[in-house]
């Protein structure tokens, strides 16, 4: 789905008021129009759920009802599918909202004398489908959405949060390329509002549609979105992943509406890891490895395979016990019970594993290689929005004295060894 420059102004001599607000002109200098949306452009990708979020007034719901032409634009195109719907004949947009778009209201819109398999069926029925398929293709979406059992009730004899079942339900049984959804968990209790934005999330796991959602709570915009389009007084004003509108907020305004999100529930542990200060090949000899020790001052470090594959870490005192004993074989000081995490994990997980790990807590990427590390004071840091430069990404414990180390190293035999000193 992409839209391109669309404004929408309601009264009259709309597009004199358009021409206004492209020569600069702001919303309360184009008379007695009103300019609900105002130059807005961006293109939402096949399988993303992208969130519009802003205050009441700032156009989101204008804009929603643009994508699907309950509202025709003013001025600029809309496409779906690579289709235009601007300027199209009403059975042209009909057929349209019937295969392509559909749309998830915030007041459920449910047919109160129709039972919940019929309301499910009803997109499908318009689709011109017999009745048997689209009892079948309804029964089906019924239960993803866990209300099987219920297919016969009424929207009378159903909670809210049941309700919305339903009609998230009636959208995805029409299996459209594109879901909008008008802040459609706005008026449930937030434990049910949760329960739904999970859900959400399993359905869009399983079912990889393209979502345009609507909200003016930032929390839930944080929590669903792969992308946000923050608006002010009908302009976008900032376009990004969560973490980017968090950290990198575009103005004053943004940063003023961030402030107070949950950060642990947005930021990852890739958005906040450093590379780990040194790195120890699982081929090295215990010299190699605690001359690394010894140059970094670390009292110890992880060790990986040649492809950076997580394989543990070693201790200084363990490995000089090595070099002493003349044991050129460091894999028997390893301890495998490093407790990384993944780079996709929220802060908020990490609490108890970074109190659990040695060192600063590893974290390693989809192919279980290690991608970087995450000392306490990073963590903290990164939840309080305080800067971390000066963080050291060194284990807690003091590293042996340098003398002692420097006295072992050159008492041993021991040749040169294969070593990576950084991740870089």
């Amino acid at each position: 789905m992409r839209a391109k420059n669309l404004y929408k102004v309601f009264g009259r001599h709309a597009d004199d008021a358009v021409a206004k607000l492209e020569a600069g002109a702001t919303r309360d200098e184009i008379g007695s129009a009103t300019a609900a949306v105002i130059d807005a452009s961006f293109e939402v990708r096949t399988g993303e759920i992208f969130v519009v979020m802003g205050l009441s007034g700032s156009g989101k719901s204008t804009l929603i009802r643009m994508l699907n032409g309950l509202h025709p634009q003013t001025s600029g195109t809309v496409e779906i599918g690579g289709e235009s719907i601007t300027g199209v004949t009403a059975a042209q947009l009909r057929e349209i909202r019937r295969h392509k778009v559909s749309m998830v209201f915030q007041h459920f819109a449910l047919l109160p004398h129709r039972t919940v398999i019929d309301n499910v069926a009803y997109g499908l029925e318009i689709q011109g489908l017999d009745k048997a398929d689209r009892q079948a293709r309804a029964r089906k979406i019924t239960q993803i959405v866990g209300l099987a059992g219920w297919e016969e009730k009424y929207p009378s004899e159903l909670s809210g949060g049941m309700q919305q079942r339903v009609g998230l339900a009636r959208a995805l049984a029409t299996d459209t390329e594109v879901l909008l959804m008008d802040e459609a968990f706005s008026a449930l209790d937030p434990l049910i509002r949760r329960e739904m934005q999970d859900q959400l999330l399993e359905l869009q796991s399983d079912l990889g549609k393209t979502i345009v959602f609507i909200t003016h709570d930032l929390n839930e915009a944080m929590y669903l979105g792969d992308r946000i389009a923050v608006m002010r007084d009908g302009r976008i004003v900032q376009i990004g992943t969560p973490e980017d509108i968090l950290t990198n907020p575009a103005n004053e305004y943004v940063e003023q509406f961030v402030q107070d999100v949950d950060r642990s529930r947005v930021l990852t542990a890739e958005s906040v890891m450093r590379k780990p200060r040194a790195v120890i090949h699982d081929g090295s000899g215990p010299h190699a490895a605690l001359t690394v020790m010894r140059d970094e001052q670390l009292s110890a470090a992880y060790v990986v395979k040649r492809d950076r594959t997580l394989v543990g870490w070693v201790r200084d005192r363990d490995v000089l016990d090595l070099v002493r004993a003349g044991n050129r074989d460091l894999s028997t000081a390893i301890q495998t019970n490093h407790g990384a995490v993944a780079h996709d994990t929220a802060l908020a997980e990490l609490f108890i594993p970074s109190i659990e790990a040695a060192l600063p807590l590893a974290v390693h990427d989809e192919r279980n290689r290690l991608a970087g590390v995450i000392p306490r004071v990073t963590l903290l840091a990164a939840l309080g929005g305080a800067p971390d430069a000066d963080a050291d990404a060194s284990p807690r414990p003091d590293p042996l004295p340098t003398a002692l180390v420097t006295k072992a190293l050159d008492a041993s035999d021991e040749g040169s060894t294969t070593l990576v000193k950084e991740a870089r």
